[in-house]
């Protein structure tokens, strides 16, 4: 699911899935560059481990901060958090 949400103290873009979930010892490094959760995905088996290093950085630039939970075999939520300054009307 993708869901928006607006109020006085910012804004929030969220992306929840009901997938595999990832593990809580990998959360802390997901978003260094090239980090893999799944060492035997090579870049032949597609992605190059750049996705969300880079999300980070271009969030870090409109001031807006990455939120990843996630809960093996529920599923992850990804939200981008911004503060009211940075979002226009409100």
């Amino acid at each position: 699911s993708i869901r928006w949400h607006a109020d006085a103290q910012g804004a929030e873009f969220a992306v929840q899935d009901t997938g595999i979930g990832i593990d809580s010892r990998h959360i802390p490094r997901l978003t260094e560059r090239f980090y893999r959760v799944d060492r035997g995905r090579s870049r032949d088996a597609g992605g190059t481990g750049l996705g969300l290093a880079i999300v980070k950085h271009s969030l870090s630039r409109h001031q807006a901060q990455l939120d990843i939970k996630s809960t093996p075999g529920i599923g992850s939520r990804f939200a981008a958090r911004f503060p009211a300054n940075r979002v226009a009307g409100l």
